[in-house]
């Protein structure tokens, strides 16, 4: 049987144990003092998630936070590879995490002089606005036009529903070169829609228009009932012509 001594290889393997835990022990350290500023960061921004970075002599920082914790800590030097000093993957080549930590005082610096450049940023800034004007008045007059038409909608689906026998459909007019759709569901009101497939919704299951719109189209309305009301007469008139 070949043996190591055999091929020449009987030689020493260095054990990298001590060199990786020291790494790892560096690393936490970096981890629990980094993600300070990770937290500080994020108590500033206000948000969920959000990043930095900050300008030393020997390249640049970046500090990203989730939920206020520290996710990555990213150095780029001014020469050379970037570094994740801290990240959710790897860890870090120790050559170039000791690279790294020559500069990483420089980040503290530069971090604790951002924090001192918003100092008194906000002084002289009143909190006392005008009073917001309300709605109340817009809204009720909306509703109240829309309320009408989504009324005589529900006669119009009603009348359709009992003339056509389906569960459900849809009648089109085109009232002064707009396309007017209404759909209805077993005699209720689906939907009334301007224009086509990409058009306004003036009733929906969803949100109401905007008053502008329902002030657009509130007299168009009336064109599109006696579009109907036109249907209807015709029906009466071909039906008044058949003979059993």
């Amino acid at each position: 049987m070949t043996t190591h001594a055999d091929l020449g290889l009987d030689l020493d393997v260095s054990d990298t144990d001590a060199v990786a835990d020291r790494r790892d022990e560096i690393v936490a350290a970096v981890r629990d003092h980094a993600g300070t500023i990770a937290y500080q960061l994020a108590k500033l921004q206000g948000g969920d998630y959000g990043r930095r970075e900050l300008s030393t002599p020997g390249g640049t920082w970046t500090v990203k936070h989730e939920a206020g914790e520290l996710e990555f800590l990213l150095f780029s030097p001014k020469s050379g590879s970037d570094v994740y000093v801290i990240s959710t993957k790897q860890p870090p080549d120790p050559t170039d995490l000791a690279a790294a930590l020559d500069d990483y005082a420089n980040l503290v610096a530069a971090w604790n002089e951002y924090v001192a450049s918003l100092s008194g940023v906000l002084d002289g800034v009143s909190a006392e606005f005008p009073e917001p004007a309300s709605t109340d008045g817009v809204v009720a007059e909306r509703d109240r036009v829309l309320g009408a038409i989504r009324q005589t909608c529900t006669l119009i689906a009603g009348e359709i529903h009992r003339y056509e026998g389906d569960d459900y459909g849809t009648y089109t007019a085109r009232v002064d070169g707009d396309r007017w759709e209404l759909k209805w569901d077993e005699g209720t009101v689906s939907y009334l829609r301007v224009g086509g497939s990409g058009g306004l919704y003036l009733l929906s299951q969803y949100e109401a228009p905007s008053a502008a719109d329902v002030r657009e189209y509130a007299d168009s309305f009336r064109g599109f009932v006696e579009a109907y009301n036109e249907f209807v007469d015709d029906l009466e008139s071909d039906l008044a012509t058949a003979e059993l």
